[in-house]
């Protein structure tokens, strides 16, 4: 979602678009397209896999933006996140103070983009 300014005048979809009028791509709404995800208001895992539990793979969902203007680190960022989660995984078992019941998992709205929500967590070594 970060901001672009058209280069020169043009027209998408019958809308005339000036030159140097800032653009702000929401690519956040495919994510709650209904002819893309089974149940797109819902945080649900199966989303990513096929029946057999396999990793599954949807054009749909664009964490780092899409086309010639995507982020040039999402590489070394999900290599990083990879490791950073399964090194915690490894070190500390995670459970819920309320048990797994007790995790509000829909999204914090704001106005302009989805927030985190605040959760407590009881980190145990292993």
């Amino acid at each position: 979602n970060v901001p672009h300014y058209a280069l020169k005048d043009i027209t998408f979809r019958g809308y005339k678009i000036p030159k140097d009028t800032v653009i702000i791509p929401m690519l956040h709404s495919v994510l709650r397209d209904e002819g893309q995800w089974e149940t797109p208001w819902t945080f649900n895992p199966e989303h990513f896999l096929d029946s057999n539990g396999n990793f599954k793979k949807n054009p749909a969902f664009m964490p780092f933006s899409a086309g010639k203007r995507s982020c040039v680190g999402e590489s070394l960022a999900r290599m990083e996140l990879f490791l950073f989660t399964v090194s915690l995984l490894q070190k500390f078992t995670f459970s819920s103070p309320n048990g797994p019941d007790g995790i509000d998992l829909s999204p914090e709205l704001s106005s302009f983009a989805n927030m985190p929500r605040f959760y407590e967590l009881i980190a145990s070594p292993r």
